[in-house]
């Protein structure tokens, strides 16, 4: 969007046309309410940007219909001209009409036609240059079909528009609806205005609408509709000492029958325009991020760059985008409604909302990552307290303005920059939160979307029927339908296209449920980007549901429930031992957690924290969010048996999801990569896949899996048979992981990387169980000796001595059981029967461990 620059935010309202409550559609389900169809239709109208239109912000719905638009704004307008009762001058007069037709152009060209032209809607910036208001109106509404007044203004509606009359498509009624205007009546309506700006007066004032109307319809009879008005109105030698080139305009804008009237295009081109155009470069659209185009091609930089930087006092706000102030006016305290209510402002004329002013924020919130540490900027007088809200609970700092200003300008700087794009630190200030503002861009950064999307979306047939479409038809209607973008139609349509060019462009994969759950975070924040919806969708599915939507995914589904299973036993033995023992296994529960990724449990809301942080975790960290959600339910689960526990999931209790996310990170710190290994997870690959999507660069979000460049070794994790998996309780870990947790001094090469602050307390115990003889011959260096034949008593406990006492002040810890054989699966599974955390097998038992040289032989006692 554009800087805000001199432009306020401006708001109007108006109802939409409510339905019959006792009337369904075809598909038996309620009808969607006109007021929601608008805000549907509405979004397209953001990305329009263009110098001579406001730009449109947001759409809010309210009690009884209610919608309230907010969008750029400028005080004055041609209405201003007007009521100087002169003329103005033919130069300004071209002028004007020049600007407006370049706006109308350009709508025209995104399917839009403005068809509410009047002086009050062509604002005046303050240099003066025209600034379309309202040109979105007519669209929004469905052409008028979704709001019971009519489109326009009387004075200004174009002969045809007027004859097709007022539409209101009553109950029971099979009329068919007319026609949608098209550019010309728009037209029509700028030779009214140019006509009223050369006369100094406005036209059709002191005479009953319904007059007026037939007035216009009458002057189809005459041959000369220029003159006609200028008679009616008492002009007629004003507009006779016009240039030549100016009454052409008007009559070629005042042509009575539309196939005779030019478009604004065409318009564009007349003659008279010649020495116009060459005042306006031709208008170049920004590039978007994702996008093949250089986007510093036409950049100028002065030889002083210090000319950049604003002095002391100056507006630093108004270099930021229109949406960018109003979310953080809506963040320090903005009410809509609140607003229109204080200035008794209940009609079409956009009243001027307040600016909020941002107080104490100085130079450096809006230059942030500056590399010259001593630029000079001053230091913010608020910094202390913007550490502090870093610190504040998540929903707290997501409504602070200050923070969200200086996280925002953070962000854009670092999402524009393609090499900062790839930069740890993108990674680094995700981990503190992401402002909901930019949280699409940011989540496609972290997904490593890159490259021409545009080009690649559109390059799929979302047209040609498959069989999926019937299964996608009737999934949608019932998808994140709560919330008022995603139930609309428009945002029916962008799911259909959206899913559908991931079905075909995916040919050895399925639609299975689901998969529009999937789909609604990514829509919802890239509403007017199917593109990048579809990209990042394309990108996040591999990566943390490899596989999921095979036709036969039964075996990827098995493998990933029994690991999860077996997370549940490493972190919560006593719950997991419970949920065995009635019979409760994730098969029950967990399958929908993980094909939606939590999407069909949680409201969109909840999954936007969620997943702020799950992009920066690997694919192992939905098993940790699934663990935490247990343990927030875990004194219910512990208390019920096998039917409550079924009634409980059936409606899942309400879930504090910042303590949920809190909890995952500290159970996925917790968890050795290795342990969550899957044969079936998705395998390494290059750094850019030739689609678009990129390979993250962040350490915690790499897979066990993922280091292509380092070949398997003996010491790595080896698959297992599903059966065979299923038999073990505990998780194993690889070798590599044994020693990097020991902090041993290993081979060169671990596919499992070190990171690990120089100076921490070891949290593993290695538990060697075999007997003592074999244990003197050498062992892992900090390990505990307890023979697992002399281990436990007949009843099932330890035997009490120096290391198993060692072993109990060490529960917490992660405990690895060594052997050589499958004893040391029965003695974790007997460990976890004790409710003993934490504990895993060494895979490969103390084999692997002998060719390394690691393993330490005693010193002969003398």
């Amino acid at each position: 969007m554009q800087a805000l620059q001199g432009a306020e935010l401006g708001a109007f309202t108006f109802f939409a046309s409510p339905l019959p409550h006792d009337v369904c559609g075809s598909n038996g389900l309620p009808l969607t309410p006109n007021s929601i169809k608008i805000l549907g239709r509405f979004q397209i109208l953001k990305t329009i940007t263009h110098p001579r239109l406001c730009q449109y912000v947001d759409i809010s719905r309210g009690k009884h219909e209610r919608l309230i638009v907010v969008a750029e704004h400028y005080e004055h307008s041609l209405q201003d001209l007007l009521k100087q009762h002169h003329p103005v001058s033919s130069e300004k007069v071209l002028q004007i009409a020049y600007e407006v037709l370049e706006g109308l152009t350009f709508m025209n060209r995104h399917g839009v036609v403005h068809r509410a032209l009047s002086p009050h809607n062509v604002l005046l910036d303050r240099k003066g240059k025209v600034k379309l208001a309202k040109f979105g109106l007519y669209h929004m509404t469905d052409h008028g079909a979704d709001v019971d007044f009519p489109i326009g203004y009387p004075s200004y509606l174009a002969p045809e528009v007027i004859a097709q009359g007022s539409f209101y498509l009553s109950e029971g009624s099979v009329v068919e609806a007319p026609l949608p205007s098209g550019p010309k009546a728009d037209v029509w309506s700028v030779g009214m205005l140019l006509f009223e700006l050369c006369a100094g007066r406005q036209l059709l004032q002191n005479i009953e609408i319904s007059e007026r109307l037939k007035f216009i319809i009458t002057l189809g009879c005459m041959d000369d509709i220029v003159t006609v008005l200028a008679e009616e109105h008492g002009c007629l030698d004003v507009i006779r000492e016009l240039p030549d080139n100016v009454q052409t305009l008007l009559r070629r804008c005042l042509m009575f029958p539309p196939s005779k009237r030019p478009t604004p295009a065409q318009l564009l081109e007349e003659p008279v325009f010649v020495g116009v155009a060459s005042l306006y470069p031709a208008y170049q659209n920004p590039v978007s991020l994702f996008s093949s185009s250089p986007r510093c091609a036409h950049l100028e930089l002065p030889e002083d760059l210090n000319e950049l930087c604003k002095g002391d006092g100056q507006d630093y706000l108004s270099e930021r985008t229109v949406d960018e102030v109003y979310h953080l006016w809506c963040l320090a305290g903005g009410d809509l409604e609140k607003e229109l209510t204080n200035k008794d402002i209940i009609q079409s004329k956009p009243p001027v909302c307040t600016l909020p002013k941002l107080r104490d924020v100085t130079g450096e919130a809006y230059y942030p990552l500056l590399e010259d540490e001593h630029c000079g900027l001053p230091q913010s007088n608020s910094s202390t307290e913007l550490s502090a809200a870093s610190n504040l609970p998540l929903i707290i700092r997501e409504r602070d303005t200050e923070y969200q200003l200086t996280r925002i300008v953070l962000f854009d700087r670092l999402l524009a920059n393609p090499r900062e794009r790839n930069c740890p630190l993108v990674w680094k200030e995700a981990r503190v939160d992401v402002p909901p503002l930019l949280r699409g861009l940011a989540w496609a950064t972290l997904l490593g979307v890159e490259g021409d999307i545009q080009a690649k979306y559109d390059a799929i047939d979302k047209d040609t029927a498959i069989p999926t479409d019937r299964q996608i038809e009737v999934d949608i209607p019932r998808c994140h339908q709560y919330d008022e973008l995603l139930s609309s139609p428009q945002g029916h349509v962008k799911f259909r296209r959206v899913l559908k060019a991931w079905v075909v462009s995916h040919p050895d994969l399925v639609y299975w449920q689901g998969l529009d759950s999937l789909c609604a975070p990514f829509l919802y924040l890239n509403f007017n980007n199917e593109a990048l919806a579809y990209a990042c969708m394309s990108a996040f599915i591999p990566k943390y549901l490899y596989d999921f939507f095979l036709k036969d995914n039964s075996h990827v589904i098995q493998e990933y429930l029994t690991v999860f299973s077996q997370m549940i036993a490493f972190h919560d033995p006593e719950l997991s031992n419970h949920l065995n023992e009635i019979g409760f296994i994730p098969d029950l529960y967990a399958i929908p957690w993980f094909l939606t990724m939590f999407t069909h449990v949680f409201p969109l809301h909840k999954i936007f924290h969620l997943w702020d942080t799950l992009l920066l975790g690997n694919s192992s960290f939905p098993f940790c969010i699934g663990v935490a959600i247990l343990q927030q339910l875990r004194d219910r689960l512990l208390a019920n048996g096998f039917n409550e526990c079924i009634l409980l999931f059936s409606d899942l209790p309400e879930i504090d999801i910042e303590r949920c996310v809190r909890e995952s990170i500290s159970l996925f710190c917790w968890t050795p990569k290795s342990a969550t290994f899957r044969q079936h997870a998705q395998t390494a690959k290059p750094l850019s896949d030739g689609i678009g999507i990129g390979r993250p660069l962040a350490y915690y979000s790499s897979d066990y899996h993922d280091y292509p460049d380092l070949p398997n070794t003996d010491l790595s994790r080896e698959p297992l048979k599903l059966s065979e998996l299923k038999a073990e309780v505990s998780p194993r870990i690889s070798s590599e992981d044994l020693i990097d947790l020991c902090e041993l001094t290993g081979p060169a090469h671990f596919k499992t990387p070190v990171k690990r602050p120089k100076t921490v307390k070891t949290k593993i115990l290695a538990v060697d169980i075999r007997s003592a003889e074999d244990f003197g011959r050498g062992h892992v260096q900090g390990s505990v000796n307890i023979p697992y034949g002399s281990a436990c008593t007949p009843d099932g406990e330890l035997l009490q001595c120096p290391a198993t006492h060692l072993l109990a002040t060490h529960k917490g810890r992660v405990i690895v059981v060594l052997m050589l054989c499958v004893c040391p699966l029965q003695f974790a599974a007997h460990l976890v029967k004790l409710n003993y955390p934490r504990v895993c097998v060494l895979d490969g038992g103390m084999n692997k461990m002998k060719s390394t040289g690691l393993l330490t032989v005693p010193s002969p006692q003398i």
